[in-house]
């Protein structure tokens, strides 16, 4: 069983930045890929950023060349770096992993979702 535990998240004038964290516990033999979402309210979730276990990444359009991601694998953590943060990246934010794990007997490579982190950017 795997849990995921988001931090970071808060309130932020535009322009200013975040640095949102998710690590993960539990029964853990590998992490593939892991990302973060976003939602906003009446909104649906959609995909921010990924990396790969081998730090490949990549951004949706509307983040590029403002956010980063990262991982240290050694903590089973993956960061989602925010600068330059607008308005329009107010939502909840979701980290996501793909771990590799040995569930009821097999080996089984199964995502878990992070609780979300409330990013708000407000003047």
């Amino acid at each position: 069983q795997v849990q995921l535990v988001e931090s970071g998240g808060g309130l932020v004038q535009p322009g200013g930045s975040l640095r949102l964290s998710c690590a993960a516990s539990g029964s853990i033999s590998g992490i593939n890929g892991m990302g973060w979402y976003h939602q906003a309210p009446g909104k649906q979730r959609e995909l921010v950023a990924t990396i790969t276990s081998g730090g490949t990444t990549n951004y949706a359009n509307s983040v590029k060349g403002r956010f980063t991601i990262s991982r240290d694998n050694a903590k089973n953590t993956v960061y989602l770096q925010m600068n330059s943060l607008k308005p329009e990246d107010t939502a909840v934010y979701y980290c996501n992993v793909d771990v590799v794990t040995l569930y009821r007997g097999r080996w089984v490579s199964a995502n878990y979702w992070g609780q979300g982190t409330q990013v708000t950017v407000s003047s």
